[in-house]
Protein backbone atom coordinates (compact mmCIF):
# COMPACT_ATOMS: atom_id res chain seq x y z
CA UNK A 1 0.00 0.00 0.00
CA UNK A 2 1.45 3.27 -0.68
CA UNK A 3 1.64 5.29 2.30
CA UNK A 4 1.66 8.61 0.34
CA UNK A 5 -1.37 7.97 -1.47
CA UNK A 6 -4.56 10.58 -0.82
CA UNK A 7 -7.66 8.63 -0.40
CA UNK A 8 -9.76 11.61 -0.25
CA UNK A 9 -9.15 12.42 -4.01
CA UNK A 10 -6.74 15.68 -3.65
CA UNK A 11 -4.53 16.89 -5.92
CA UNK A 12 -0.58 14.78 -5.41
CA UNK A 13 2.12 16.77 -4.04
CA UNK A 14 3.61 19.19 -7.02
CA UNK A 15 7.77 18.79 -6.89
CA UNK A 16 9.45 21.24 -9.08
CA UNK A 17 12.62 20.34 -10.58
CA UNK A 18 16.05 21.28 -9.17
CA UNK A 19 17.88 23.92 -10.59
CA UNK A 20 21.49 22.85 -9.03
CA UNK A 21 23.68 25.25 -10.76
CA UNK A 22 21.99 28.55 -9.42
CA UNK A 23 21.19 26.42 -6.05
CA UNK A 24 24.72 26.00 -5.82
CA UNK A 25 25.47 29.14 -6.45
CA UNK A 26 23.26 30.71 -3.71
CA UNK A 27 24.56 28.61 -1.30
CA UNK A 28 27.75 29.90 -2.12
CA UNK A 29 26.90 33.72 -1.51
CA UNK A 30 26.92 34.56 -5.19
CA UNK A 31 25.13 37.75 -5.66
CA UNK A 32 21.29 36.74 -5.92
CA UNK A 33 21.15 39.68 -9.21
CA UNK A 34 23.93 37.59 -10.96
CA UNK A 35 22.31 34.01 -10.11
CA UNK A 36 19.00 35.80 -11.43
CA UNK A 37 20.66 37.02 -15.06
CA UNK A 38 22.23 33.71 -15.28
CA UNK A 39 19.14 31.45 -14.27
CA UNK A 40 16.04 33.54 -14.54
CA UNK A 41 13.93 30.45 -14.23
CA UNK A 42 15.22 30.26 -10.27
CA UNK A 43 12.36 31.50 -8.03
CA UNK A 44 15.03 31.84 -5.07
CA UNK A 45 17.44 34.00 -6.88
CA UNK A 46 14.09 36.39 -7.14
CA UNK A 47 13.03 35.37 -3.66
CA UNK A 48 16.39 36.30 -2.13
CA UNK A 49 15.87 39.28 -4.29
CA UNK A 50 12.74 40.30 -2.66
CA UNK A 51 14.51 39.51 0.92
CA UNK A 52 16.94 41.85 0.10
CA UNK A 53 14.91 44.91 -1.06
CA UNK A 54 12.38 44.12 1.60
CA UNK A 55 14.79 44.05 4.62
CA UNK A 56 16.28 47.49 2.89
CA UNK A 57 12.67 49.02 2.85
CA UNK A 58 12.53 48.86 -1.26
CA UNK A 59 8.42 47.52 -1.03
CA UNK A 60 7.93 48.16 -4.67
CA UNK A 61 11.45 46.52 -5.31
CA UNK A 62 10.43 43.69 -3.34
CA UNK A 63 7.22 43.05 -4.91
CA UNK A 64 8.60 43.19 -8.65
CA UNK A 65 11.02 40.67 -8.17
CA UNK A 66 8.62 38.71 -5.56
CA UNK A 67 5.96 39.05 -9.12
CA UNK A 68 8.54 37.59 -11.37
CA UNK A 69 9.27 34.82 -8.48
CA UNK A 70 5.94 33.73 -7.64
CA UNK A 71 5.29 33.66 -12.27
CA UNK A 72 8.69 32.00 -12.65
CA UNK A 73 7.74 29.41 -10.24
CA UNK A 74 4.23 28.99 -11.55
CA UNK A 75 5.24 28.28 -14.98
CA UNK A 76 7.32 25.71 -13.44
CA UNK A 77 4.42 24.08 -11.47
CA UNK A 78 1.94 24.29 -14.79
CA UNK A 79 4.66 22.38 -16.42
CA UNK A 80 5.23 19.60 -13.74
CA UNK A 81 1.22 18.97 -13.98
CA UNK A 82 -0.32 21.35 -11.52
CA UNK A 83 -4.10 22.28 -12.14
CA UNK A 84 -3.99 25.42 -10.19
CA UNK A 85 -4.34 23.91 -6.52
CA UNK A 86 -2.64 20.90 -4.30
CA UNK A 87 0.23 20.59 -1.95
CA UNK A 88 3.42 22.41 -2.75
CA UNK A 89 5.72 21.10 -0.04
CA UNK A 90 8.16 22.82 1.81
CA UNK A 91 10.18 19.67 2.42
CA UNK A 92 11.46 20.03 -1.32
CA UNK A 93 13.78 22.50 -1.50
CA UNK A 94 13.23 22.93 -5.19
CA UNK A 95 9.92 24.11 -4.05
CA UNK A 96 11.10 26.59 -1.76
CA UNK A 97 11.94 29.61 -4.13
CA UNK A 98 8.58 29.37 -5.03
CA UNK A 99 6.88 29.40 -1.58
CA UNK A 100 9.29 32.02 -0.47
CA UNK A 101 8.67 34.42 -3.73
CA UNK A 102 4.83 33.75 -2.42
CA UNK A 103 5.69 34.83 0.42
CA UNK A 104 7.44 38.08 -0.29
CA UNK A 105 4.46 38.52 -3.07
CA UNK A 106 2.03 39.07 0.08
CA UNK A 107 4.36 40.81 2.55
CA UNK A 108 5.23 43.69 -0.18
CA UNK A 109 2.03 43.85 -1.15
CA UNK A 110 0.87 44.74 2.37
CA UNK A 111 3.48 46.75 2.48
CA UNK A 112 2.33 48.99 -0.32
CA UNK A 113 -1.28 48.93 0.77
CA UNK A 114 -2.48 45.98 -1.72
CA UNK A 115 -4.18 44.22 1.52
CA UNK A 116 -6.31 42.22 -1.20
CA UNK A 117 -3.48 40.87 -2.68
CA UNK A 118 -1.54 39.97 0.28
CA UNK A 119 -4.66 38.09 1.54
CA UNK A 120 -4.76 36.02 -1.34
CA UNK A 121 -0.75 35.87 -1.22
CA UNK A 122 -1.34 34.35 2.86
CA UNK A 123 -4.04 31.98 1.56
CA UNK A 124 -2.59 30.36 -1.36
CA UNK A 125 0.64 29.61 0.54
CA UNK A 126 -1.26 28.73 3.67
CA UNK A 127 -3.18 25.95 0.91
CA UNK A 128 0.06 25.36 -0.42
CA UNK A 129 2.00 24.74 2.43
CA UNK A 130 1.01 24.90 5.77
CA UNK A 131 4.47 23.75 6.70
CA UNK A 132 5.77 27.29 4.83
CA UNK A 133 3.25 29.81 6.20
CA UNK A 134 4.61 28.75 9.50
CA UNK A 135 8.06 28.91 8.82
CA UNK A 136 8.25 31.78 6.81
CA UNK A 137 6.21 33.77 9.25
CA UNK A 138 9.00 33.62 11.78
Amino acid sequence: MDLHNNLLGEPPATHLPDLPEARELLAAGTDPAEVAARFPASSAAWAALAERAFAAGEPVAAYAYARTGYHRGLDQLRRAGWKGHGPVPWEHEPNQGFLRSLHMLGAAAGAIGESDEAERCATFLRDSSETAARTLAS
